[in-house]
């Protein structure tokens, strides 16, 4: 599916008198509805790395990105805006996104670690060969998440504490992250 499809996606679940499972549920539905929030935010006022911009600009073959979200996923609603103005820095990027609980479940050839994490970007060359898989969050976020869980932080506080990081981190962390384990000029 399109950006446009995903932002249709979140429109439908939100408007639904019934929407489906998961988001049935109030909790989804609640971060359903913040996801959407956050992605319009970033999707008006991200800043792209110029570094990454110009070693994107750069590709003379063509990548297919695959993203694999969920729009119920906190990590995803930071993620995807940058991920989409990224591949639109060269017609030779194409992108698709993909639901993770929904055929054909790509994720269970992307695990990290055993589990379903999202949001998972898998990037192939013309001949749908894999040239790297990257996700769920960038290392920093990843570290903050580990440690709060090692202490046994509730579902809420890991939850707030990495919204709070993205929101101070503002896509550095993943630009750069992209840039300089695959990207690099």
């Amino acid at each position: 599916m399109t950006y446009a499809d995903y932002n249709n996606l979140f429109q439908q679940i939100l408007d639904s008198e019934h929407p489906h499972a998961p988001y049935d549920a109030a909790d989804y539905l609640h971060y359903t509805r913040l996801n959407q929030t956050r992605m319009r935010r970033w999707d008006r006022q991200l800043t792209l790395n110029n570094q990454l911009v110009d070693a994107l600009k750069k590709l003379d073959q063509k990548q297919h990105w695959i993203i694999i979200t969920e729009p119920w996923c906190g990590d995803a609603a930071h993620i995807l805006p940058f991920l989409m103005q990224l591949a639109a820095c060269n017609p030779l990027i194409s992108y698709d996104i993909q639901l993770r609980d929904s055929p054909p479940f790509l994720i269970e050839s992307y695990l990290t670690n055993g589990a379903k994490s999202i949001p998972k970007l898998i990037v192939r060359d013309e001949h749908g060969a894999d040239i790297f898989n990257w996700g769920p969050r960038p290392k920093p976020a990843q570290q903050l998440r580990d440690t709060l869980k090692a202490a046994d932080a509730s579902y809420d506080v890991i939850n707030n504490a990495l919204q709070q990081w993205y929101n101070q981190d503002k896509g550095v962390s993943l630009c750069e992250e992209l840039l300089t384990r695959y990207y690099t000029l």
